[in-house]
């Protein structure tokens, strides 16, 4: 409606294209099936490696090293396939290997990020846990070191991919030297003795990716599996903002194809003797559906090019998240309706990805955590507690 694309480069322009045709060809015709069973398609894990999808915005280490905008676009391209694929690509690359690359040591990086951009080695980011999600300092998981080693303990749960990752990059209390606790990074390959992740079953959203639960039972690791930089939460939450930046993008993907779902529907559809785009009430939830995508995709490419500058602040990226996430999600339900009964079924993908869009809403900070950020930004109090 706006031409926003007018404003991608050439470069962008091909990563759009790339990863839409990789989305038509491999996840469009078989994401009804995946999501009915259940199954997260590890088989296309190479492909989207192939693609440089994964650790996309990291520089060296085997990473495509694109821009904010290039990794944006293609994290809108995946999530028009489904949001639980591009939940992959974020855990993968914004979570557990940014986690590595922002606070890792040389050899850390060395040993993990290659195999990880190449996708032969995958990898999980445990942070949240059953009473610790939107407040992760009252998490319970603990390291101790003794005799040289870290012994750690405790349970995280809704952590994606931890059933088939190689290795997690799992978030404690830690003693530091001067007595103090703080929260740490480790690297914990998933064989280590006392670790087991256990999917969470028989869900309504995400269907086609893995959530699990951890737990940690006297996991003994070298005193070298800390990642020894950024220390507190401040690590974390880098990660987590690169997760959410992603999402910004994603989510409008989500929106966009129900939207091209629903247009294509009601130009075909007949009832009272004419299509359903014929109406007028049908050209307005048309309308008013384009108006919030292009908005959206204003904000994101606004975020975008701050983030290539280095000028984004955090809060923008609450703002993104929040407002993208929440139009998406009313589009993805109003396109819903102009499918009547047939749109409760797999063959559209709107309340797949409304359904999906319950979980995109939720995690990496729920709309009541993005607004109270907002709400610190303008007040200046925050009102958390």
């Amino acid at each position: 409606m706006l031409n926003v694309e007018a404003d991608f480069s050439p470069e962008e322009l091909e990563t759009r294209g790339a990863v839409r045709e990789f989305v038509d060809r491999r996840i469009r015709p078989n994401i009804a099936t995946w999501y009915n069973d259940a199954v997260f398609p590890q088989e296309i894990v190479p492909e989207m490696a192939a693609l440089g999808l994964l650790g996309m915005h990291l520089e060296g280490y085997g990473c495509a090293g694109k821009t904010a905008v290039q990794y944006g676009i293609a994290m809108q391209e995946l999530e028009a396939g489904d949001s639980g694929l591009r939940t992959f690509v974020s855990v993968q690359g914004s979570l557990a290997m940014s986690a590595i690359s922002k606070h890792g040591s040389e050899e850390q990086k060395q040993r993990w990020l290659p195999g990880m951009a190449a996708g032969e080695i995958i990898g999980c980011f445990g942070l949240t846990e059953p009473t610790a999600g939107s407040d992760p300092s009252t998490m319970t998981t603990t390291a101790v070191l003794k005799d040289g080693e870290w012994i750690l303990n405790g349970v995280k749960r809704w952590i994606g991919l931890a059933s088939i990752a190689h290795v997690a990059v799992i978030w404690a209390k830690a003693t530091d030297d001067a007595g103090r606790e703080q929260v740490r990074g480790f690297l914990v390959p998933t064989g280590t003795p006392g670790f087991k992740a256990t999917p969470i079953e028989a869900k309504l959203s995400m269907r086609a990716s893995i959530q699990c639960e951890i737990t940690l039972r006297d996991v003994h690791l070298p005193a070298d599996a800390i990642l020894p930089h950024n220390p507190g939460l401040r690590g974390p939450f880098s990660c987590l903002n690169e997760a959410r930046y992603g999402i910004i993008w994603g989510a409008l993907g989500a929106a966009r194809d129900s939207f091209d779902t629903a247009l294509a529907y009601s130009q075909k559809r007949i009832q009272f003797d004419k299509p359903l785009a014929a109406y007028q009430l049908s050209q307005e939830k048309l309308v008013n559906m384009a108006l919030e995508i292009q908005k959206g995709q204003l904000l994101a490419l606004r975020i975008g090019r701050l983030k290539d500058a280095g000028r984004l602040e955090n809060h923008m990226i609450s703002a993104g998240k929040l407002n993208n996430c929440r139009i998406a999600i009313e589009v993805c339900r109003e396109a819903r309706t102009m499918l009547g009964g047939n749109g409760i079924t797999l063959e559209y993908s709107p309340l797949r990805h409304a359904n999906n869009l319950e979980s995109v809403r939720t995690y990496e900070g729920t709309d009541e955590v993005h607004t109270l950020v907002l709400g610190q930004h303008l007040t200046g109090i925050p009102a958390f507690r």
